[in-house]
């Protein structure tokens, strides 16, 4: 299963959101159309909750979470794996009830954040194996500081791939596997297994186009196995 036939499949699952309001649209309702979301808006009585989103996927509730709690998506945190300060209980929830949610116009801000979540995981659970692809080693480099971290405090046994174009440092626990090929230009992916519990894995695809990005996260177990062949020798 290619990359792409990935994104594509899950483009296929019939998910709605819809969002329970009063008064101006939220602007999560607006984040979510901008970045390809089907919504549908309902309005809330006087003296009803206060406004919700839910989140159908196939035909079933898979979430609701309250629209002020999911404000910090809209400026996902950037942080160090195992720096849980300044993030919301909401971004997490988030993460978790949108994910298999095909998203398009994704900025690189908003991918770092979804890989740091990724990251950390990996980085709580300690063992278990990290599949990371970077066009190239040189982009590899600003993130040469996150990955010493999970590599040097942790089990996991973590693969880096990317085209050589830089001599990446050696790092405790990181493999490097160079690809002359460019095998993962346009795509920004992330694979975790889960290590012990796989309950815990989780993963990321997303497809380049013009500096935006679409694509998808996922905390599906047999989803990330998918994505992990893409890092198989060719």
């Amino acid at each position: 299963m290619t990359l792409t036939s990935l994104i594509d499949e899950l483009r296929e699952r019939d998910h709605h959101v819809t969002v329970y309001g009063r008064g101006e649209r939220p602007e999560i309702e607006t984040w979510l159309v901008t970045h390809g979301v089907p919504v549908a808006s309902r309005t809330l009585p006087e003296g009803g909750p206060d406004p919700f989103i839910e989140i159908r996927a196939d035909g079933e509730v898979v979430g609701i979470i309250g629209v002020e709690a999911i404000e910090g998506l809209l400026e996902p945190p950037i942080r160090r794996p195992g720096d849980r300060n300044g993030v919301s209980e909401g971004y997490r929830a988030l993460f978790a009830i949108l994910e298999r949610t095909v998203f398009t116009g994704m900025n690189r801000r908003e991918l770092l954040a979804v890989s740091r979540e990724i990251e950390d995981r990996a980085f709580r659970v300690g063992d278990g194996t990290l599949h990371v692809s970077f066009q190239t080693f040189s982009t590899f480099r600003s993130q040469t500081a996150v990955y010493r971290t999970l590599g040097t405090e942790t089990n996991l046994d973590i693969h880096i791939h990317g085209v050589e174009d830089w001599t990446p440092p050696a790092i405790p626990g990181v493999t490097y596997h160079a690809d002359g090929t460019a095998r993962f230009d346009p795509y920004w992916v992330l694979a975790y297994d889960g290590g012990p519990d796989v309950t815990q894995a989780c993963g990321l695809v997303a497809e380049e186009d013009r500096d935006e990005y679409s694509g998808f996260w996922t905390n599906d177990a047999a989803t990330v196995a998918d994505i992990a062949t893409a890092f198989k020798p060719t």
